[in-house]
């Protein structure tokens, strides 16, 4: 009988954790609010992204020239495919390295966009089939307004 006892208390226990708290779930849900973006039309319209594509596309052209010295002078395939392979690799660090600041900046406009209409989420507007609010254009507003303040 004891066990009984200690099995319905069990029970009634778990039953209100789970409507108080699948309430307080819900109630937290509904005030969550939701904003979606264009992550490429906020990037092709930084103000910065074609000048730093230029510089990308130099450094590549440069390496590509080099490598590509270096490979006719070459004569073991497997030699000629390491150097191709570590051109490629040096390429991409420096792309990285040149478009973190760019990144960067898109993350803290995203935040500032965000925080000041209250949104707390924002998701790529490909992930969206219903609802959200679209703040793709005040976030390229907002990276054109800083890019002008000084930055």
């Amino acid at each position: 009988m004891r066990d009984i006892k200690k099995f319905v208390v069990c029970l009634l226990a778990a039953v209100m954790l789970a409507a108080f708290g699948g309430a307080a779930f819900a109630a937290a849900a509904s005030e969550e609010k939701v904003g979606e973006i264009d992550p490429q039309k906020i990037l092709f319209q930084h103000p910065k992204y074609e000048q730093t594509l230029k510089q990308i596309k130099s450094i590549a052209d440069k390496k590509q020239a080099d490598a590509k010295t270096a490979i006719d002078k070459e004569s073991d395939n497997n030699k000629k495919a390491e150097l191709f392979q570590k051109m490629r690799s040096e390429v991409a660090a420096e792309e990285q390295k040149l478009m973190q600041p760019i990144f960067k900046d898109i993350d803290l406009a995203v935040r500032k966009v965000a925080g000041a209409k209250r949104i707390t989420v924002v998701i790529d507007k490909g992930a969206v089939f219903f609802g959200g609010l679209d703040i793709t254009d005040d976030v390229v507003q907002e990276l054109k307004k800083e890019s002008a303040g000084g930055k």
